[in-house]
């Protein structure tokens, strides 16, 4: 296992108990203190996946966030000190793949690096069994190894978890999967996992898909359910 991390915090004494733990599961860890050199390392380091703390001075874990997802998509896992939900909906709206709240569980965040790693891995390399690389409703195709969709001519950049989405609903076409499924099968959590996540998730890819996003005719809700994708076309 030689995956590359990078841990941004402005707490050192944080920044060495995570780069420890990785360490001790041999991933290669590059730190920074705080989002000038998090962008810094970002860049000359190209690393598989990012822990990034949220409340760092001069440029915030948020704003780190939004300027990598626009140049990439590997995996962002966001450290945040509040469970408040405005603050959680913003890191998701920034292209943040998940979260964790401080004090966090060292074993829960491995956990999640390792699930972060392997899902990323597997979206960005074809199967062995031949299975698609995209699928194809009208004119909405999403190819889920490259993180994108073309909608109505145009090409739509995607995060993991957004493609993640797409490909679980667009494989079973109008079946329906509710929060909590969506939660296991894309984020790979259950209990400590919250529903707002999914929510948060799809309202984004609503505002990216649909050419309404306040009436869906792609991704669509049924109420009190969950969620599917439309069995038209």
């Amino acid at each position: 296992m030689y995956e590359k991390i990078l841990v941004v915090d402005d707490e050192k004494s944080i920044v060495d108990i995570i780069r420890f733990n990785l360490q001790k599961e041999n991933y290669t860890v590059v730190t920074a203190y705080d989002g000038y050199e998090a962008m810094e390392a970002f860049h000359r380091d190209q690393p598989d996946l990012i822990i990034l703390d949220v409340m760092m001075p001069g440029m915030d874990g948020y704003e780190v966030c939004r300027r990598i997802r626009a140049v990439s998509n590997i995996p962002i896992i966001l450290v945040t000190a509040r469970a408040e939900e405005i603050d959680t909906v913003l890191g998701l709206e920034m292209g943040a793949d998940e979260y964790v709240t401080k004090p966090f569980s060292v074993r829960e965040l491995m956990a999640r690096v390792r699930a972060g790693l392997r899902r990323f891995s597997a979206l960005t390399q074809k199967s062995e069994l031949s299975s698609p690389d995209s699928y194809t409703a009208g004119d909405f195709t999403l190819d889920y190894t490259r993180f994108s969709a073309r909608c109505r001519g145009k090409i739509i950049d995607l995060t993991p978890k957004e493609t993640e989405i797409l490909k679980l609903l667009m494989s079973k076409r109008g079946q329906i999967f509710s929060r909590e499924e969506i939660l296991r099968k894309v984020w790979g959590f259950e209990a400590q996992g919250d529903e707002r996540t999914v929510d948060v998730t799809v309202r984004r890819l609503r505002e990216k898909i649909e050419e309404d996003p306040s009436a869906p005719a792609l991704l669509l809700t049924k109420r009190g359910v969950g969620y599917y994708f439309t069995e038209k076309n």
